[in-house]
């Protein structure tokens, strides 16, 4: 014998009925088969209705019950010849009469009770069984329509009643020794008392149904036909990488079940656990996918030692506390005699060593009855001031991780609180039982979905791991940023096992985010298509989303956007800039997003401050780290500047190399912010700072070059025209150096906690002399490089080389 269950989608219309008959008839030449059916999808529901509305007096019930039966008329019509729908619609109209008369038996009293909700949610499955038993016979089957009522006995707790087996099994085996059908169909959800009222199993009751019938009979299987390809290991409405669980022992679908993986539900695995018979979980609109078999045998050579990861919302936690629990035993009795005597449901319980406090997890919508009852009974130790008032968190979800191999498998407990602590997801309650097949986290509802994908990237998607990108700023920078990022994306994946994603840009003007993410080929597109520019709220979607593995990037120069940085790494999403401002601005601003990260368990990673790509901070932090002390630092840190000076020879004047270095881009639009030396104060002031110096820009020594008035012009063309007029200024700076046959660098400098930046002219033989182009260079004195400088030299601008570097930090945050 074996016991098929259909639901859910596969009995909501014609065309699924005709595929479930199918199945069946596929079956036919394998044995005898029980069959269980549930009502058509959306009917059970508009029962529901029909009671709540009769029960309030009000006569929309009927339009109600007029819905539900056109839509049983309708399957009629389709899926039977008419030469017999007129007997099949005789018996359907005769169930739907006694139905409204009960309704208006409620009507006119104004009252439901759960036994009569329990009479009319029967008819759901009782209708849609009798049509699949027909349909079969019409097929040319030969099968049998059985009243479930008349097989399974329940007591009177109407709505969730529970199971006599002993009478249960003896009818059940009574009526197939005399029936030599080879198909019973029975409806599910639907059971009877010793008295023949009418109840109801509670959720996942025709499962349950189905469940009670094989074990009843000693089934071969027990097949559960649904409308997903099995149990998978995490719910794919939250996590897309989610994939299906071939074999699976019936401990663990019983933990994943309990914890709100909805393919199953846990009544329905003990009745045929206890007789070992195997639960085969299918799809009926893909009946060839394996789906999943539920055993006695774990894993089947899964190497995973976590088998599926669940999760329950709507969670409250109780903490009951106070120094005077200590050492006094009967505490946890008395609360738990108070959560049963409200009937409140303990999800999760945990408890300090010290004694001091316990906690539950339980349904949000106990909480407050639960409140009630726990401060009644501790009334007296409340006043006494021994204990504290029950403690309510509400807006808490619980995640859990289920697998027989996690016993004894070092490192689980671990692999998880990593993956959730690096994503800024906080664990506010842990339970993990003794058998070690399941570990639970208490966490905010909010960060459920981040939880979930972080959880099954860490045991299920190694080595690939999810990055998600959010960039502001697409201009030179951004733009060729997103087209390395495109051109690299196969590249991290095969070999980093990183899948990065962009998921968010933004420009002063625009902002767009993708729902999985944003195509590169066509982000300008997407971008224009998007909504208006608005940091706060670009920032406010950022933390909403709650991606994990999230990354800020900043390539814009905006005060305002360096200003976010602290929100984003206090949720533990990292920060990538190439923005100098905030850890040029002040010196505490610069040590918060430090401690930020660190304390977040984020990245902040900035080294395209300072030297466009050249690994210039990476170097230096290197040297820090392992204990080597930094003595002085000479540099050439303006491309720019060193474009200009390197051009300025040959008779050009200093006015034709300035707009040349603007022309190019290697300069800014004003290229006053290039010429001030402010921009290279800011730089080694970031590596002053990172070298362990506190220190401010106004400690700085600026020995500018440029005229007052050339600075002070109320325009770039005025600008430019100031130095028409102090060309001999600027000759003059040539000439001399070149009489001494040196060349004229901008160089900045830091030693003895002190820092200057100034026009100089280099001798050729210092490593300054033949620096070309817009190269940049960086001579790093220490104790271990005392004699020869430690040197990083070469291109230190322009936008490929500045993307690159932000591209190396945004994988070093993945890493």
């Amino acid at each position: 014998m074996q016991v098929l269950k259909f639901g859910g989608t596969s009995m909501g219309s014609a065309q699924s009925i005709e595929q479930v008959c199918n199945i069946i008839q596929h079956k036919k030449p394998n044995g005898r088969f029980s069959i269980v059916a549930s009502a058509m999808s959306g009917i059970t529901d508009k029962l529901i209705q029909c009671g709540q509305l009769a029960g309030q007096g009000q006569e929309q019930y009927r339009t109600v019950l007029q819905e539900i039966e056109n839509k049983h008329l309708d399957t009629i019509r389709t899926l039977f010849p008419i030469t017999v729908q007129s007997g099949i619609i005789s018996q359907i109209k005769k169930r739907l009469n006694t139905l409204e008369t009960l309704c208006d038996g409620i009507f006119q009293v104004g009252e439901l009770s759960a036994r009569s909700l329990d009479k009319i949610m029967s008819f759901g499955e009782l209708v849609s069984s009798y049509l699949l038993a027909e349909k079969l016979k019409s097929n040319g089957l030969n099968a049998v329509w059985k009243d479930s009522r008349e097989l399974i006995v329940t007591d009177n707790n109407f709505g969730n009643a529970a199971v006599n087996f002993l009478a249960t099994n003896h009818q059940t085996a009574q009526y197939y020794q005399q029936q030599n059908a080879d198909f019973v169909v029975l409806p599910g959800f639907v059971a009877a008392t010793a008295d023949g009222e009418t109840t109801t199993l509670g959720r996942g009751g025709s499962d349950y149904t189905a469940a009670i019938i094989a074990a009843a009979l000693h089934a071969e299987v027990l097949d559960i036909w649904t409308d997903v390809s099995g149990m998978m290991t995490a719910d794919p409405r939250m996590v897309s990488q989610a994939i299906p669980i071939p074999h699976i022992s019936y401990e663990e679908a019983m933990e994943l079940s309990h914890f709100g993986a909805k393919v199953i539900y846990p009544p329905t695995i003990q009745p045929v656990m206890d007789k070992r018979i195997p639960i085969w979980i299918k799809n009926t609109f893909a009946p060839d996918d394996y789906g999943t078999l539920i055993h006695t045998q774990d894993g089947n050579g899964r190497t995973y030692p976590v088998t599926g990861i669940s999760g329950i919302q709507k969670i409250a936690l109780l903490t009951l506390e106070g120094s005077g629990m200590v050492g006094i035993p009967g505490f946890s009795k008395r609360l738990f005699e108070a959560l049963l005597t409200e009937r409140v449901n303990v999800i999760l319980i945990t408890q300090s060593s010290s004694e001091h406090s316990i906690t539950v997890g339980i349904h949000e919508a106990d909480m407050l009855k639960a409140k009630t009852a726990v401060d009644s009974e501790f009334s007296q130790e409340i006043l006494e001031k021994r204990i504290e008032p029950l403690i309510v968190e509400r807006d808490m979800s619980i995640v859990a991780v289920v697998g027989d191999k996690m016993k004894n498998h070092h490192g689980t407990s671990g692999k998880l609180f990593a993956a959730l602590g690096r994503n800024g997801v906080n664990v506010r309650a842990i339970a993990q039982g003794s058998t070690e097949k399941n570990i639970s986290a208490v966490i905010n509802k909010a960060d459920v979905k981040k939880a979930l994908n972080v959880i099954h990237e860490a045991f299920f998607e190694e080595p690939l791991k999810q990055v998600n990108v959010f960039i502001a700023g697409v201009g030179n920078v951004g733009s060729k940023l997103l087209e390395q990022l495109d051109q690299q994306h196969k590249f991290l994946m095969n070999e980093l096992g990183l899948h990065v994603r962009v998921t968010g840009i933004a420009n002063s003007k625009k902002m767009a985010f993708g729902h999985e993410a944003i195509n590169l080929a066509e982000w300008k597109s997407a971008l224009e298509a998007g909504e208006a520019s608005d940091m706060v709220a670009f920032a406010q979607k950022i933390k909403a989303l709650n991606l994990r593995n999230s990354v800020f990037v900043d390539n814009t120069a905006s005060q305002e956007v360096a200003a976010t940085y602290g929100e984003f790494l206090q949720h533990g999403i990292s920060v990538v800039t190439c923005n100098k401002i905030a850890c040029s601005s002040d010196y505490a601003y610069y040590k918060s997003l430090k401690d930020l990260a660190r304390k977040y368990n984020a990245s902040f990673l900035f080294e395209t401050n300072v030297g466009a790509g050249l690994p210039v901070i990476n170097t230096l932090n290197d040297l820090i780290r392992s204990g080597d002390k930094v003595n002085s630092i000479e540099a050439v840190l303006s491309g720019s500047l060193n474009f200009v000076f390197n051009n300025f020879v040959n008779g050009a004047s200093f006015r034709e190399v300035v707009k040349a270095a603007q022309d190019e881009g290697y300069t800014e639009p004003d290229p006053r912010i290039d010429l001030s030396g402010v921009d290279v104060m800011r730089k080694i002031l970031i590596l002053a700072r990172e070298s362990g110096a506190k220190m401010e820009l106004n400690d700085i020594t600026n020995h500018s070059f440029l005229p007052v008035e050339a600075l002070e012009a109320p325009s770039v063309d005025a600008f430019y025209e100031q130095l028409d007029v102090h060309a001999g200024h600027f000759l003059a700076l040539r000439e001399k150096a070149d009489a001494e046959g040196k060349r004229l660098k901008f160089v900045a400098r830091y030693e003895n906690g002190k820092a200057s930046v100034g026009l100089q002219s280099i001798a050729p033989d210092h490593p300054f002399f033949k620096l070309e182009g817009k190269d940049n260079i960086v001579l790093y004195t220490t104790n271990r490089y005392a004699e020869q400088p430690l040197i990083v030299k070469g291109a230190g601008a322009g936008a490929d080389v500045t993307a690159s570097g932000i591209f190396a930090d945004i994988i070093r945050s993945a890493r």
